[in-house]
């Protein structure tokens, strides 16, 4: 088969940039990467055969700006423009730019995109196409007190929707009447913040809801079909964090159900191009044909979608191309088969001991399990950078059974190792051995929020972790001849290192058979004998175990420390051995201050100098990756300064806030 274009232009970032461009390689047509500021030596510019700058940092400066980016296309000659997921993605305005410019869009019309866009029409629109829909209002009302009306009607709790976008953003559960009005004002202004449009819906929320979401494609030739169902049900603040296909517990009534509903809502819209339909189902017990409703469409290419990649064997990026340029669909709906199973994991830059922050800081090393898909858009030296989404790869395992594909995805989750910045990939691990899911039943949107004490606990820093931290630190070679040689016993070494702001003393013995002995830990000496080094790896033998761990070492920027991250048994843990010279680590003290959390805009302040404020007090909020962040008063007291303002733009760590010093007891 020809291929559809000779060249087209991707309207993104990152990894689903990165994504594109292969498919589009693989198919021998040429590519055009866009570029911000913060994303000039970025991987996707590299992978494209072309790139263009088009920007500031922030997306409303680069990668929202339809102008310099249709301009693009048609200074390098691109055919088509291929938007990926987020950005201008779902921007029916831009869809009718790239028309107006003689462009082809790859995805569906402007009018399916409108027709879809909003929640609330979408709703509608289902309600009379005979899609079954989620109680609530969806109407054009948005006084506080009538909502507030609205919700008690439909019953509490329920769920207040930004209408427009999605990934959780604008998006609030209420319990109970009296926390309605400050939920709605949230609501509304992160809906602002994030699509431009405060417009809301309230809808009931279902107890124990399964996500569960229906690939669907349609050409321009009145052809739509199914590539089965995704389970999302696993999610932290509504966000997707684990996703799999098939789903669990899926009957064969069921899936004939929703997929026939989500042909349908193809078919309403004429929808052309690749679009999920999401639903909410009843996962209080078996999963039934009567309990599942429409929550909304993306019109769209979805994160996930890898996972209906691995079990129909389809490139859906391929087919994306194939039907913008005007084919048919390259499969009828009774050529697609469900074989195996598939998991993907979204490794993000974040901290969940902190509450999920996302973290921001150089990516200085990184690699992943060979045992399975990973789409990623950064490498080993890149920033993670504080202006666009955390993510730093998707972690893909398929084999034909759901234990077998789940075991996978364990695997290659510990042997991910990220170091520079902090990850959820533990979250992760843990996740995917909670019993629950690992069962494919009882679990639904909830999970996370009911074990998440459970999921982010983290193992303590073990002496096997620490000793390999010094080996890498120290670069000791058990081979070189010198290795623990002095004239008068083994060679001692004090040694110092840094975990999480603790210092860790401990003494380091080096005899000259190629072994250590660290001592000094409250669990006893460590031995380990039979030490090998191969770049990375370290093998040792402790007592009658052999362990490997891999570690890398690294000297940190403008500091003549050492960083070491340690990847044993999954877990990573980062050290720090400090410059000698500069004679130990400082304790700071954040009793007095209030930092930011992490790199990002203040979008609110509720305090000034001289207020009295008590221990957990709200003082202001921060903005980062499109997510809130309250800042808090460490302790009760009095404000004696506030060094940030509304709209100030200010690094983490930066002390935005300061208390008065406590009196001597």
């Amino acid at each position: 088969m020809t291929k559809p274009f000779s060249k087209i232009l991707i309207a993104n970032r990152g990894e689903i940039a990165c994504r594109v461009i292969r498919s589009a390689h693989q198919m021998g047509i040429a590519t055009v990467a866009v570029y911000s500021d913060a994303d000039a030596g970025a991987l996707h510019v590299a992978l494209a055969g072309e790139a263009v700058h088009i920007g500031g940092a922030a997306a409303a400066d680069s990668y929202l700006r339809a102008d310099p980016i249709i301009a693009a296309a048609l200074t390098t000659g691109a055919e088509a423009i291929h938007p990926g997921y987020g950005f201008l993605s779902e921007n029916p305005e831009f869809v009718d730019a790239v028309t107006e410019a003689g462009l082809v869009f790859v995805g569906p019309s402007a009018q399916a995109i409108r027709a879809m866009g909003l929640k609330d029409a979408a709703k509608d629109l289902m309600t009379k196409a005979g899609v079954p829909v989620v109680p609530g209002y969806q109407g054009a009302r948005q006084e506080v007190d009538f909502l507030a009306e609205e919700a008690g009607r439909i019953g509490y709790p329920v769920l207040i929707k930004a209408r427009a976008g999605g990934g959780g953003k604008g998006m609030r559960k209420v319990e109970r009447p009296g926390d309605f009005a400050e939920a709605l004002a949230s609501a509304q202004r992160e809906g602002q913040a994030a699509f431009g449009d405060a417009h809301v819906l309230v809808e009931k929320f279902i107890a124990a809801p399964r996500h569960i979401e229906v690939q669907v494609f349609g050409d321009n030739h009145g052809n739509a079909v199914h590539l089965f169902e995704r389970d999302c049900s696993l999610q932290r603040r509504h966000q997707k964090v684990i996703e799999e296909a098939p789903a669990p517990g899926m009957t064969e009534a069921l899936r004939a159900a929703m997929t026939s509903a989500a042909v349908t809502a193809a078919k309403a819209i004429n929808y052309s191009g690749a679009g999920t339909i999401e639903f909410i189902v009843d996962g209080s017990g078996p999963l039934r044909p009567d309990g599942f409703w429409f929550m909304e469409m993306n019109t769209r290419l979805q994160v996930e979608h890898p996972v209906t990649e691995a079990i129909t064997g389809v490139d859906l990026v391929e087919w994306q191309l194939r039907v913008a340029a005007g084919a048919p669909l390259p499969l009828a709906q009774e050529d697609l088969q469900i074989r195996g199973h598939a998991f993907e994991a979204r490794l993000y830059a974040e901290d969940p001991s902190n509450g999920f922050l996302p973290a921001t800081g150089t990516l200085e090393h990184l690699s992943f399990s060979a045992t399975a898909r990973n789409d990623s858009g950064v490498r080993s030296g890149d920033a993670i950078s504080p202006f666009y989404d955390p993510m730093i790869a998707k972690v893909i395992t398929h084999a034909g059974s759901r234990a077998a594909a789940l075991a996978a995805l364990l695997a290659a989750l510990r042997g991910t190792h990220v170091a520079g910045t902090a990850t959820n990939a533990e979250f992760l691990t843990a996740l995917a051995q909670n019993r629950e899911f690992a069962n494919g039943q009882g679990f639904d949107t909830g999970l996370i929020e009911r074990n998440v004490e459970a999921l982010i606990a983290r193992p303590p820093l073990t002496e096997l972790q620490i000793a390999v931290a010094a080996i890498a630190a120290l670069g000791l070679d058990p081979d070189a001849p010198e290795f623990g040689f002095r004239l008068w016993g083994d060679a001692n070494h004090d040694l110092r290192l840094i975990h999480d702001g603790e210092l860790i003393d401990r003494q380091l013995i080096m005899t000259g058979n190629g072994a250590i002995r660290l001592t000094g830990g409250a669990t006893g000496p460590l031995s380990l004998t039979d030490l090998r080094i191969d770049g990375p790896a370290i093998t040792a033998r402790s007592g009658a175990t052999r362990q490997q761990v891999q570690a890398v070492a690294h000297v940190i920027t403008r500091k003549a420390d050492r960083l070491v991250s340690v990847l044993n048994d999954g877990v990573v843990r980062d050290l720090i051995l400090p410059d000698a010279r500069a004679g130990g680590a400082a304790v700071i003290d954040h009793s007095n201050v209030v930092t930011a959390p992490m790199t990002g805009t203040i979008i609110s302040l509720s305090a000034k100098a001289g207020d009295a404020v008590e221990a957990g007090a709200r003082l202001g909020v921060i903005e980062a990756m499109k997510m809130e962040t309250a800042l808090v008063a460490p302790r009760a007291g009095t404000i004696t300064a506030i060094t940030c303002a509304i709209g100030d733009a200010v690094e983490g760590g930066a002390v935005l806030i300061s208390l008065a010093e406590e009196a001597a007891a």
